[in-house]
């Protein structure tokens, strides 16, 4: 069975109704949306893909130019760094798929996207053309905000490079194939904004911290508290218990506490069974494992966590 996954990010978490037809626009091509996490401080929704190959790009290409019809960067503000209406569009191989080609489709979708709804495209992770552009941070450098200058001075890899009345309101995609990422917040207790950017600071691989691992600290009026902001690229070389255990003392050093963690979006299996044998290695049975995991990453303090509805193959084949 060849099954792949796509992960658009929006640029909308606070109108349900626009969320909405967006999400209904990638199920119209056949694909199964097994899960959709707004958040309005970031004012960002992710969206979980998942199927046929063919039928993911369709959905994919149908949300993003949804996406563009009715999200207007010019009047657009989150916490959450962003370059167009669809920020990214990562696509990754679940099963019978290589990496190389999950990269094919990518392709595909991010010339479609270019050529028929004329937005800028660039590629990154294993579709970059350069090591620069494999990482999504470098491209999304200077937000939205910088696009004019952006292209002309980095050239998107598909698509307009003038910024017209278009462009203005849908902004950039970046579309390229990875592994499976992993994003976890952590909550700290302290409205300190600076303390989570400091802690951040030192997690990240960039700032001589963990490998595979990038961080922002930010501050989220809703749960009135800073974040430490975490993508993991690999959890194969980084864990979640190992990021966690790490901003813990990070926090201790500067005499706060990490209050709650947050999954954002779906998480492999894998991961949360790597995290359950770290804290709890006697144990054998996955149930008992996952439990595990979910008790010291602290991921029932913000909200319920269910596994059965953010495990990604617990969606996926039943």
């Amino acid at each position: 069975m060849f099954i792949l996954e796509a992960v658009p990010n929006i640029s909308e978490g606070r109108r349900a109704n626009i969320i909405d037809r967006v999400v209904r626009a990638a199920t119209t091509a056949g694909a199964r949306v097994l899960h959709v996490d707004s958040n309005a401080d970031a004012n960002r929704t992710v969206i979980t893909l998942a199927g046929e190959p063919q039928t993911v790009v369709q959905g994919a290409f149908l949300l993003i130019k949804t996406a563009a019809g009715l999200i207007d960067m010019r009047t657009h503000r989150g916490a959450h760094p962003r370059l167009g209406a669809t920020d990214v569009c990562p696509l990754v191989p679940v099963s019978g798929l290589t990496l190389t080609q999950a990269a094919a489709y990518a392709n595909e979708l991010a010339r479609r996207v270019a050529d028929e709804l004329h937005i800028p495209v660039y590629l990154y992770e294993e579709n970059a053309r350069t090591n620069e552009r494999k990482n999504l941070a470098f491209i999304r450098r200077g937000e939205y905000e910088n696009l004019p200058q952006k292209l002309r001075e980095l050239p998107p890899d598909y698509g307009a490079q003038a910024f017209n009345e278009q462009v203005a309101r849908a902004g950039a995609t970046v579309i390229g194939a990875r592994k499976f990422l992993i994003a976890f917040n952590m909550s700290l207790n302290t409205q300190d904004v600076q303390t989570a950017r400091e802690i951040a600071a030192q997690l990240r691989e960039r700032g001589g911290g963990l490998k595979s691992v990038k961080a922002i600290g930010w501050y989220m009026p809703a749960y009135r508290c800073a974040q430490v902001s975490c993508n993991l690229t690999d959890f194969e070389k980084t864990g979640l218990a190992e990021v966690f255990e790490t901003c813990k003392k990070l926090a201790a050093a500067r005499e706060v506490e990490i209050t709650a963690g947050e999954l954002i979006g779906l998480i492999p299996q894998a991961a949360l069974l790597q995290t359950g044998k770290f804290y709890a290695p006697d144990e054998k049975s996955s149930t008992a494992l996952i439990n595990a995991a979910v008790e010291n990453l602290l991921l029932n303090n913000l909200r319920p966590f269910d596994a059965r509805e953010r495990v990604l193959e617990m969606l996926l084949y039943v």
